[in-house]
């Protein structure tokens, strides 16, 4: 069961089920964290080693997100070895497609496996989840035929071309409340983040086998103030398919240290300092990069300024992000995301289409509400608005427009490229309801709607 708070708050007190506790008296998750994900699909059947005499050798390279070269012919059909050797940052297979396989090959590791060679040829691809369409395929041809047809690798590589159709038969939504977290008590904080590939109903009627972290999507938000120092433990489970990593754009570190990728079984230390005060984004930057943000890997770091930020009445945290979807119950589609005209299925808030339609974010008249905005993309601005309302206060990406400013001047919108955060506060004066929106009106209707409701929501009592 996904947690029923969106925006993890941390205290001392909680312990993560599942993982190790971090040292005494550090701040931690205070949610009650889901269960274990379930035993994942290999990314790849094992197939059975061809045997008899071996006709030659055939030696490929992975690279990040292709094979070196791409094509192979061959004098005869019959039984070659075909030996992989590892070269990248990310772990891969060659899984051809009668389904034999190397099996998992981490960078810098050789492994090879026999294969028999139609005369119509044979191909591969490797089918860690994605690599495919990020155009990780090749093929063998034997002398006087072509390679074979298809991409090998069953169903676990790629996403869907065609529409994708809903699900009358889907699980329900689970809601992620808006609230945003509290600040994390003190200057040093030990955090752990565990990485669960899962099934997760995105909008009503559709499924996707997402990418998180902690088990919501977006992520759980970590807020704290500049100054402090964080300590994140990254876990990716033997139960996951797929290296995953982190990449804090609050931090300052080398992209080739802490950001690098972990496969399942391992986990890594990231540490950084609030060094600047903002709305941030962190996010999977395992490659393709876009693949993984895009199937749920992204969340928000808010950090205030030392001093803090001025009381409010209520506090909300609201991520946009957008879904190409893949088959039911799979993962996203890369090619649909990759497309040069981005043409997103949804675009919700906090990662399901519509949920604050179905349920109003409940405010009480006159107060004074402060909005966290993260638009994590990955490709789609956003023009972030409450209609009824005006910004009195706008912080954009450390630009100020503050209340008793000269002119008395406000905002309508707060606009957002991929990547960016801002702050915003308003105050709802009478009964009603009040939509948030990105003002990119072609996209309310797909999932990018919500309602506020200060209090009964009727403006006629």
């Amino acid at each position: 069961m996904l947690p029923r708070r969106l925006l993890g708050i941390f205290m001392v007190s909680a312990v993560l089920a599942g993982a190790c506790a971090p040292a005494t008296g550090a701040p931690t998750w205070t949610y009650t964290p889901g269960k274990a994900a379930a035993a994942a699909t290999p990314a790849a059947s094992q197939g059975q080693t061809a045997s008899g005499d071996v006709l030659g050798t055939l030696e490929v390279r992975a690279v990040d997100l292709g094979f070196e070269p791409k094509s192979f012919s061959v004098t005869k059909a019959g039984r070659y070895e075909v030996k992989l050797t590892n070269s990248g940052a990310i772990a891969h297979y060659v899984t051809f497609s009668n389904g034999t396989t190397t099996g998992l090959v981490k960078p810098s590791e050789t492994k090879s496996v026999t294969v028999d060679v139609p005369s119509g040829g044979i191909s591969f691809i490797c089918s860690v989840p994605g690599h495919a369409d990020a155009g990780m395929k090749a093929s063998i041809t034997a002398a006087g035929g072509t390679a074979a047809g298809g991409e090998g690798g069953g169903s676990t590589g790629g996403g869907a071309t065609a529409e994708v159709q809903p699900d009358p038969n889907a699980p329900a939504y689970v809601l992620n409340p808006a609230a945003a977290p509290a600040l994390l008590p003190g200057t040093t904080h030990d955090i752990v983040i565990n990485i669960e590939e899962k099934a997760m109903t995105v909008a009503n009627g559709f499924v996707q086998k997402v990418w998180t972290f902690e088990g919501t999507v977006p992520g759980p938000v970590i807020r704290v103030k500049v100054g402090d120092k964080v300590r994140i433990t990254l876990k990716n489970p033997t139960s996951n398919a797929v290296p995953h990593s982190i990449d804090f754009h609050s931090s300052q570190v080398a992209w080739n240290d802490e950001m690098t990728s972990i496969n399942p079984g391992e986990e890594k230390i990231y540490e950084w300092r609030a060094d600047y005060a903002g709305v941030w984004m962190y996010h999977c930057g395992t490659a393709p990069a876009l693949h993984h943000i895009a199937n749920g890997m992204f969340g928000m770091v808010i950090v205030e300024p030392k001093e803090g930020l001025p009381p409010v009445d209520a506090e909300f945290a609201v991520v946009q992000s957008e879904w190409y979807l893949g088959p039911q119950g799979q993962i996203s589609s890369l090619a649909k995301a990759a497309a040069a005209a981005p043409a997103p299925d949804f675009v919700v808030f906090n990662g399901i289409a519509n949920q604050y339609k179905d349920n109003p974010i409940k405010v009480a008249t006159g107060a004074r509400v402060r909005v966290f905005v993260l638009n994590a993309g990955p490709s789609i601005d956003s023009s972030f608005h409450v209609v009824g309302t005006i910004f009195s206060s706008v912080i954009k990406e450390g630009i100020s427009l503050l209340p008793g400013n000269s002119g008395n001047w406000g905002a309508q919108a707060m606009d957002l490229s991929p990547a960016q955060g801002g702050i915003v506060e308003f105050v709802m004066p009478e009964d009603g309801l009040y939509p948030m929106v990105t003002h990119a009106f072609n996209l309310v209707g797909r999932g990018a709607l919500g309602l506020f409701q200060a209090g009964d929501g009727n403006p006629k009592n």
